[in-house]
């Protein structure tokens, strides 16, 4: 079961501005506590549940930390904070689109050659890096399916920061997880998350880990809808 989510929204406002009328009605932070929300929001993904912290500033120059991208077309998008712990300075959705569009046919080529699911290569590589090649994780994973050194080793990959190798070990080893797991796609990408011998350590059941049971979700879910995009022949039993 997917767990509910919980939406942070902390706002700054800096001393001696007002907040026009026609502005929602929003919480107004001293200095010394917005500071002090802000160096949290960075950790938010592991204190608050928050699958993405976004750091916005408005018009007026204030500053926005929520969980989710705010519809109004004034704020200006100032950075991203995942519970990977990687970090997009100046991430925006035409970067992802830009880089979804560069790779899309080599995932879907690997995928093919590997016999992995193009849906579920593709919703991996999202939860990993949101397609972005140069994410780094605070725990040293990297590129697109945030490899391990050790993983990169296992699977013939000299230069984890080469998309392509990248991909292919990262591809091979979701492969071999679905395998070793008997088809079943929820403990393959739990595994994916915290490794093989966590899930076989708990029983081959999904490990009670808050980041690895939301990334189980989160990943399935996006299959699913990708699903619908890539009707490849079903893969797993999910």
């Amino acid at each position: 079961m997917r767990m509910r989510k919980t939406f942070l929204f902390f706002l700054f406002m800096p001393s001696g501005a007002s907040r026009s009328a026609r502005a929602p009605a929003r919480t107004v932070l001293s200095p010394v506590l917005a500071a002090l929300l802000a160096a949290l929001a960075s950790a938010a993904p592991t204190v608050a549940g928050a699958e993405q912290v976004y750091k916005y500033l408005d018009r007026g120059g204030r500053v926005l930390f929520t969980d989710r991208p705010p519809q109004d077309k004034g704020m200006r998008l100032a950075g991203v904070w995942t519970w990977k712990g990687w970090r997009l300075s100046q991430w925006d959705a035409s970067r992802w689109r830009r880089n979804r569009a560069r790779f899309l046919r080599p995932i879907d080529d690997t995928a093919l050659q590997h016999g992995v699911s193009r849906a579920l290569l593709h919703a991996v590589i999202d939860a990993e890096s949101g397609y972005d090649p140069h994410a780094v994780s605070s725990a040293g994973a990297v590129g697109l399916m945030q490899l391990m050194p050790l993983t990169a080793r296992r699977y013939g990959v000299s230069d984890r920061r080469d998309p392509f190798q990248n991909l292919q070990g990262g591809t091979r080893y979701l492969r071999d997880l679905i395998a070793l797991f008997g088809g079943d796609l929820t403990l393959a990408v739990a595994a994916y998350n915290a490794g093989e011998n966590a899930v076989i350590r708990y029983g081959r059941t999904v490990p009670p880990y808050r980041e690895t049971q939301r990334y189980v979700g989160k990943v399935l879910g996006s299959y699913r809808k990708l699903r619908l995009q890539y009707p490849d022949p079903l893969v797993g039993n999910q």
